[in-house]
Formats: structure tokens, C-alpha cells, sequence
């Protein structure tokens, strides 16, 4: 089945670069979604959907505030599932009327000062999310934060402390663990996925050996155990190929574990993840094996 550029974008967590796009499709199959709008740029070397401006405009026409995971998108941030839906956080008296179908309502008494142009401002969309979202989607969402520099680590960690009411328990669970260096939302969503078995990883570690030096998605020096994500796009090339075949041998004769997980994996078979990572620490201290769920794969050609 052939991916649609736009896909690709969505695939990326609403924004890809053009380096990310060209992995996946001709210089001519872009530039033709370009002409179509079928994606637009946003700036230098960033590419997005027409999404977010269409949500924004729906947010405007309920008189709400665009919130939640649509106001993380016009805030420039990643997101594990790019809504189909503009997520709208609207007054508590708003009453009782129809909620039109492009619309994911919530009710909510925003202070005037969280909210700029009808968005949630950014500290607002980031707890808002923590809240609403599960672990691992509002985990994507506080990494790409953080790593735009828009919202301080300083900054979630006090407001998480601040937090109270339903959710509040989410809001500092996802402050506890949110980092600026997990580089996309597979990375973040299979960190979350760590965090959920019980695994303490280091998100993007040096790893160090006699004669071997790498850097890895998530690893730990204790445990010498290293999981990465491969993502969406092929690693293409023979030279490509090789490089990681090299790569992950040489962890394997250095001692360490190498677990290796698909985005399809990460993202739609996540029972299967943590049952491999389960039964990885079940191995380490001789407990019994969970059960394995079942794992869909793809057929062979």
C-alpha cells in the first residue's frame, strides 16, 4: 500500500523535516502535496497538515478554546496521534447544545490568562494533556514540550506540585519522568512503555565500552540493557544495513542486551512490549514467564 506524504507527517507526530519526507517519498511527490496543500510548511525544513489551522477555526466558531492535544499541534509540538477531531475546551455554562461532529469537547473554567487567541496557553495545553491523556501519549506530548523550550522543565515540575483535583496524580507522574531528549514520539511512547513494567532507563545513553562507543534511545548501565526504537522509516541503504548489523553485534559481544522495537510494535501492539520487556526482567532474576499475548505480524511476500 502506497503512504500518502500527508501520512508520513502524521506518522512523524504532526511535523516531519524534509529529510524525514524524503526518506519516504520522491522530491517530485512532495513538492506535488506542497502544490496541493495537502501539507504546508511552516517554516524552514518543518512540515505539517492543514489540521491544526482547520481545528483552530472550529475552535473559534464554538467560541471555545482550542486545548488538549489540538492546541499542543498549533503550539509546534509532537504528538503520539494526530486528532482527527479539534479538541475544544468550552465554559461550564456553555449549556447544553448540540456539539457539532469536528468538535472533542470539554468543559472547563479556563482563567483568562491560560488561554492567548483562543489556544490554551502552553503550560495549560501541557497539563491539560497529562490529565486527560493516557501515560504514554501525554508523555509524548511533555517531551516535545521540553524540547521546543516552549514550557521549562522548572516550569512543569512546579505547576505538577501546584496541580490538585482529578488528574493531578497524572499531571506529576508525567512531570516525573517528561525529558527533553527523547528526539520524537515513538522514542517517548516506548520510554512510557519502560516506565510502565518498572524499568529506570536513561533516554538517548552514551554507552561506553573497551573499544565500543555508542549512543542508544534508552539504555542502562546497571542492568547493560539497551532498547531502541527503529522508526517508520527504513534504515534504506546496504551501507545503512550493515552499519546496523555491525552495530548490534557489537553490543551482543560487549555483554549487553539489545531489544528492538518497530514503530507498528510501539504503537498498535503494545501488550506484546511489555510482555517482551516482562519477560526480559523475568529472565534477570529467575521468576516465572508472563504470558505471551498474541502478536499480529505481517504476512511474508
Amino acid at each position: 500500500m502506497t503512504v500518502t506524504v500527508t501520512v508520513t507527517v502524521e506518522r512523524c507526530g504532526g511535523f516531519a523535516t524534509w529529510r524525514e519526507l524524503r526518506r519516504q517519498h520522491s522530491r517530485r511527490a512532495i513538492e506535488r502535496a506542497l502544490a496541493n496543500s495537502e501539507v504546508l510548511r511552516t517554516r524552514r525544513n518543518l512540515y505539517t497538515t492543514p489540521r491544526s489551522s482547520q481545528q483552530l477555526l472550529a475552535a473559534k466558531a464554538s467560541a471555545g478554546a482550542l486545548s488538549h492535544l489540538s492546541a499542543a499541534l498549533h503550539h509546534g509540538w509532537k504528538v503520539k496521534t494526530v486528532p482527527d477531531t479539534a479538541w475544544v475546551t468550552v465554559p461550564r455554562k456553555w449549556g447544553a447544545r448540540p456539539v457539532p461532529r469536528d468538535i472533542h469537547l470539554h468543559r472547563s473554567d479556563i482563567p483568562s490568562g491560560q488561554v492567548e487567541d483562543c489556544v490554551t496557553t502552553p503550560l495549560r495545553t501541557l497539563l491539560d494533556c497529562a490529565r486527560a491523556l493516557p501515560f504514554d501519549e501525554a508523555l509524548t506530548v511533555a517531551d516535545s514540550a521540553l524540547r521546543s523550550g516552549t514550557v521549562t522543565r522548572g516550569e512543569l515540575l512546579a505547576a505538577a506540585t501546584a496541580a490538585r483535583g482529578p488528574g493531578s496524580v497524572r499531571v506529576r507522574r508525567v512531570a516525573e519522568h517528561a525529558s527533553a531528549k527523547a528526539h520524537n514520539p515513538l522514542e517517548s511512547v516506548l520510554r512510557a512503555l519502560t516506565i510502565e513494567v518498572g524499568l529506570t532507563l536513561t533516554p538517548q545513553l552514551e554507552v561506553s565500552d573497551s573499544g565500543l562507543y555508542a549512543k542508544v534511545d534508552l539504555g542502562s548501565e546497571e542492568l547493560r540493557l539497551i532498547i531502541e526504537a527503529e522508526g517508520y522509516e527504513t534504515h534504506g541503504t546496504r551501507k545503512g544495513l550493515r552499519r546496523d548489523c555491525c552495530r548490534h553485534t557489537e553490543f551482543a559481544v560487549f555483554g549487553w542486551t539489545s531489544l528492538r522495537y518497530a514503530y507498528e510494535d510501539v504503537m498498535f501492539e503494545q501488550g506484546w512490549v511489555r510482555w517482551s520487556l516482562l519477560a526480559w526482567v523475568a529472565l534477570q532474576s529467575d521468576l516465572p514467564q508472563p504470558k505471551r499475548p498474541r502478536h499480529v505480524l505481517p504476512r511474508a511476500a
